[in-house]
């Protein structure tokens, strides 16, 4: 990377690791495109993994959109704060709700101009049900486009933009954006707030479902006394002032936990695990899955290459067993996939919605995540083996500016569907 976007990085969290995947190929008629072979073992030891951990926020500032953090949970630090995602972008496909925000990733690619600053956006469904739907939806070819309870949007911005300095962030409590950004939904603090409420004209909200949930939640009784409160001869009048306040922060409770993302290189970690750290069979910290349940888990894969490939993956894991993200954006890398069912075939990988060109790897979420955002294991709770995130591998420019890429789901045989 160029030491201009390094300094970006290395005043918070450490850089991700970044390949330009186009500039060999500019004279070539069909780029390499990305190779997912079903019989072959992946592995991925000789290509750099960056993984990805949640710790809380140590300062609620460290994850503002202007220090352009990694993160998960809570509310998206949109990179372009103005231009989001329309409402036909950001419901799932099958309930039709608005989509919870899972996590962010930046993500730089500094040898273009373009993308000096880069951030991929995850969102889900939290229905265990519309995942269900969504993993058979994937498979599906053809031009129509797919329904889906989990997107990806791509935003990237060059260095001299509307939003942000051009010189790095000084961490100091000092730094600020640019500009202010559109207002956001009332209720949920992610989409845009599109739609306002018709007594008090304060409230914003981005769907229906979210208005209406807001106002059983209590806002049907701040509304009347910021209606009475407006009327009054004197500014101040009661507690409308702590109401409109109120209305600043996000309502909502069922969001997941906020969590920044510090990033670590996998070659850090000893391979070598002792024996009596309890860590090798467990995908989750070990007070929250049991050598039982481990068990009872790899009992229901049918065939032997299913419970090695299941090993090999734990085995894999154990080396930092709390890591919730992989990440290596190079065409060499491939995903490390929990289980043999259920991966795509490179045929089931579409090309770019806006240049046409290939996707490529660029990285997983790990179930761990889920442990984080304390999921109850509960058969209908939220679950998957992974999500696997494939971007444009020239990380085209056009003239939306949140670009949808594509995600792969997998899960596991209890959820019944592989």
């Amino acid at each position: 990377m160029a030491n201009s976007g390094m300094d970006y990085q290395l005043q918070g969290l450490n850089s991700l690791r970044i390949t330009p995947l186009d500039d060999d190929e500019e004279d070539q008629d069909d780029p390499q495109e990305i190779e997912i072979d079903e019989d072959e073992e992946e592995d991925d030891d000789e290509e750099g993994v960056t993984l990805g951990f949640a710790e809380k926020p140590k300062n609620p500032r460290y994850v503002l959109r202007h220090l352009f953090p990694s993160k998960a949970g809570g509310v998206p630090a949109w990179l372009d704060p103005v231009d989001l995602p329309p409402e036909s972008s950001r419901t799932c496909g099958f309930c039709g709700d608005p989509l919870q925000f899972l996590l962010q990733i930046y993500a730089p690619i500094s040898e273009k101009e373009s993308t000096f600053h880069r951030t991929l956006f995850v969102f889900m469904c939290p229905s265990m049900a519309c995942l269900l739907r969504d993993q058979h939806e994937q498979w599906k070819h053809g031009e129509e486009k797919l329904r889906r309870s989990v997107k990806v949007f791509r935003c990237q911005l060059p260095r001299s933009n509307h939003f942000y300095s051009s010189e790095p962030p000084k961490h100091d409590g000092t730094d600020k954006p640019l500009s202010t950004g559109a207002v956001l939904c009332s209720w949920c603090g992610t989409w845009k707030g599109e739609k306002v409420c018709s007594s008090c004209r304060k409230a914003r909200y981005c769907s229906e479902k979210h208005q209406a949930m807001h106002w059983r939640s209590g806002h049907k009784n701040d509304c009347r006394q910021i209606i009475i409160s407006s009327q009054s001869s004197g500014p101040g009048h009661g507690n409308s002032g702590e109401k409109l306040a109120a209305l600043e922060k996000v309502a909502c409770r069922t969001l997941w936990r906020e969590y920044e993302i510090l990033i670590e290189e996998e070659c850090i970690y000893d391979s070598n695990m002792s024996e009596d750290n309890g860590l090798g069979t467990s995908i989750v910290p070990a007070n929250n899955k049991t050598d039982e349940s481990f068990q009872s888990l790899l009992d229901k894969f049918e065939a032997n290459d299913d419970k090695k490939k299941w090993a090999s993956f734990q085995e894999r894991i154990a080396r930092a067993p709390e890591q919730v993200l992989r990440y290596c954006r190079d065409l060499m890398a491939k995903p490390l996939w929990p289980l043999l069912i259920g991966r795509p075939s490179k045929a089931d990988i579409p090309k770019c919605n806006y240049c046409t060109g290939p996707l490529c790897y660029e990285f997983q979420i790990m179930p761990q995540l889920l442990y984080y955002f304390d999921v109850k294991n509960d058969p209908d709770s939220l679950d998957w083996a992974t999500v696997v995130v494939f971007t444009c591998q020239a990380s085209c420019e056009a003239s939306i500016a949140y670009k949808e890429e594509f995600a792969w789901v997998q899960l596991y045989p209890s959820a019944g569907t592989l």
